[in-house]
């Protein structure tokens, strides 16, 4: 299904429209349509972009717990276009789609071990309406991740939330991301969000 872009598509005019278009097309074959939503705010699409670039150079916390947190906190949120970006993504990471695919049923399916279980679980609770952390989520979580890496995982489940509710409002929907990637996502089951 095609974004409705409840927030117009942009025009990539000038030369940053043509620096956007270019390095869009490189890194992700077309512009993605957050592009052109963030093109009618240019200092914020500047932050966002950098932001997003010094995100991705935090390593304190293991590539798939992120990948699993954010496709769980998207799922929740129930933003489409975050769901095949993300798997896309983690295709390009060399992540195991096998679990990646997987996140929307989480709790049916047999590819998680108990940590991943515990991040998705997490994501999920703090993604939910109101928020249902609870302490006991968290303790375990910083037995088995440290600090350093409980404080990426909760740092990237919020910047999730940030950008599938944008998203989401801005009426974005699958752009065909995750078309190329091997194993397709498992459909949202019934009740599989909390």
């Amino acid at each position: 299904m095609p974004s409705t872009f409840r927030i117009p598509k942009a025009e990539l005019t000038g030369l940053y429209g043509a620096v956007v278009r270019r390095i869009s097309k490189k890194m992700y074959g077309e512009v993605p349509d957050v592009g052109y939503v963030y093109f009618h705010h240019k200092p914020l699409l500047r932050a966002v972009m950098g932001f997003e670039t010094k995100v991705g150079r935090w390593k304190a916390l293991d590539p798939t717990y992120k990948s699993l947190a954010e496709m769980a906190a998207a799922s929740t949120i129930g933003c489409s276009w975050c769901l095949d970006f993300g798997y896309y993504l983690a295709r390009n990471e060399n992540l195991d789609l096998e679990k990646i695919s997987q996140v929307q049923v989480w709790r049916t399916s047999e590819v998680f071990d108990e940590t991943e279980r515990k991040v998705i679980e997490y994501a999920e609770a703090m993604s939910s309406t109101p928020m249902t952390v609870t302490d006991e989520m968290v303790a375990a979580l910083l037995a088995e991740l440290g600090t350093e890496a409980m404080v990426e995982l909760t740092q990237m489940i919020a910047l999730e939330n940030m950008r599938s509710r944008f998203n989401s409002a801005a009426g974005l929907q699958s752009q065909g991301y995750s078309d190329v990637c091997e194993i397709p996502l498992a459909p949202a089951s019934v009740g599989s969000a909390s």
